[in-house]
């Protein structure tokens, strides 16, 4: 075989893995299926298609015009597909619009560090906080780091997974009636006369049992649908915006904050990791049609595995 055969079939190989992304990221082949784990890979699949026409454009000896076809192809579908997620929306918020500060982070078992979560509180001036991975432990530590005396009203849930701490008093909170692997947390709160219900997530994860998530993901995906524009699913997904689950819960008429904000590629996990950065959004901050995002971000917080999410919600007139 040539050195120019071989050189082809090289770049085949590298694409076989963003072709099989791409035809499950198209045809929703993800849900409920092994391949939900490698899913959350796909902007870097973009990229490794990108690089490789690269290459074939570069190296004459490589110029195929039916590989470079093809290769662009492919590249052009997975931009069509990610390009939206940067470009924010046109929405405007009204001034003098009231607004919901929130975070959501997952404590990983109660590792977390207390007094960072509580300055971060404090600094950012949340006035709703979801914490999933809690335990009891974990509750006590934030208490005495002084969380209680910032944000006084809660609904604790450690055996629940999900737990939710606010400034401003909490209404109808308590276990979520939907059919999850672990009940999630929910409550309302009143902001500038708009009375906007939470739920705080946290999701079974695809590597221990992708149909156990799908169908997690499936239960949050009808309660979206009855929950009317002032609502707010904040947490750890397990999940990315390419995932079909996640898709379709956006679908039943949530926005992910990120990509309204055109932060397209935000990562949440792994964190704490000096080897290895985090490469991956689990963690979301997802609204209903009556919020409008003004800000966006991520902030570490020493001991867990998962960065923060802070977000800063508009209530629309």
């Amino acid at each position: 075989m040539t050195g120019r055969k071989w050189g082809l079939l090289g770049c085949g190989v590298v694409l076989a893995g963003p072709f099989a992304l791409l035809v499950a990221r198209l045809t929703g082949l993800d849900a409920g299926t092994p391949l939900a784990v490698p899913m959350v890979l796909f902007p870097y699949s973009a990229v490794l298609g990108v690089l490789v026409l690269g290459v074939l454009l570069a190296v004459p000896v490589l110029r195929s015009w039916w590989a470079i076809a093809v290769t662009a192809a492919l590249v052009v579908t997975q931009a069509a597909l990610l390009i939206p997620r940067f470009v924010p929306d046109s929405r405007s918020v009204p001034a003098g619009s009231a607004e919901l500060r929130v975070a959501t982070l997952n404590a990983d078992a109660g590792r977390a560090d207390p007094r960072a979560l509580v300055a971060l509180a404090r600094s950012e001036r949340i006035d709703v906080l979801a914490v999933e991975q809690l335990p009891p432990g974990g509750v006590t530590a934030l208490e005495k780091a002084g969380l209680g005396a910032l944000l006084p009203y809660h609904e604790l849930h450690p055996e629940y997974d999900s737990s939710i701490y606010s400034r401003i008093p909490l209404t109808h909170s308590g276990p979520l009636a939907a059919g999850t692997a672990w009940p999630q947390v929910t409550a309302e709160v009143t902001v500038g006369g708009h009375t906007v219900r939470l739920v705080a997530v946290h999701t079974y994860y695809p590597l221990g049992d992708a149909k156990r998530w799908t169908r997690d993901m499936t239960a949050l995906t009808s309660v979206a649908r009855g929950s009317g524009p002032d609502t707010v699913f904040l947490g750890d997904f397990n999940a990315s915006l390419d995932h079909a689950p996640m898709r379709a819960l956006l679908a039943a008429g949530l926005t992910d904050t990120h990509a309204e904000l055109g932060h397209g590629w935000a990562r949440t996990w792994p964190a704490g990791n000096a080897l290895v950065p985090p490469l991956v959004q689990l963690d979301h901050v997802l609204h209903g049609s009556g919020l409008a995002a003004v800000s966006v971000g991520e902030r570490t917080v020493p001991g867990t595995d998962h960065r923060a999410v802070v977000a800063v919600l508009a209530l629309l007139p």
